[in-house]
C-alpha cells in the first residue's frame, strides 16, 4: 500500500491500464460528488465490506479513497491483508478533491 497525493495519485491512475477505482464512503457521502468510473463499497459494512472486496479480481491495481483519507487507508490495509498486491491510498480524500480522471 501506498499514501499518494492527489497528484501522484491522478497521475499514476492516469497511466494505469490495470486501474479500478474504489470509493469506500457511505452511500449518503456518495451523493455528494464521486469520482467517474468509481465503484462504491461502503467500508462500514464490516463483514460486507469484505464479502464485496473478496469478489474483486486481485490482479487489478485498486486506487481507493474516501472523504478525508483515513477510512480508505484502513481499507487498503484489510486489501492488502487479504492478498491484494496493489492498493493506494488518495491522501486527502475526496473533500480535497479537485482533480480530473482522463477517460
Amino acid at each position: 500500500m501506498a499514501d499518494l497525493s492527489q497528484e501522484e495519485w491522478v497521475a499514476q491512475l492516469n497511466n494505469d491500464d490495470n486501474a479500478f477505482i474504489l470509493d469506500v464512503r457511505t452511500p449518503e457521502e456518495v451523493e455528494e460528488g464521486y469520482i467517474p468510473e468509481a465503484t462504491n463499497i461502503d467500508i462500514h459494512l464490516g463483514q460486507g465490506f469484505l464479502d464485496e472486496i473478496e469478489k474483486l479480481d486481485k490482479s487489478k491495481n485498486y486506487y481507493v479513497y474516501c472523504r478525508s483519507g483515513a477510512r480508505s487507508g484502513q481499507a487498503c490495509a484489510i486489501m492488502n491483508s487479504v492478498g491484494f498486491k496493489n492498493a493506494d491510498n488518495l491522501l486527502g480524500g475526496f473533500m480535497n478533491w479537485e482533480g480530473e480522471v482522463a477517460e
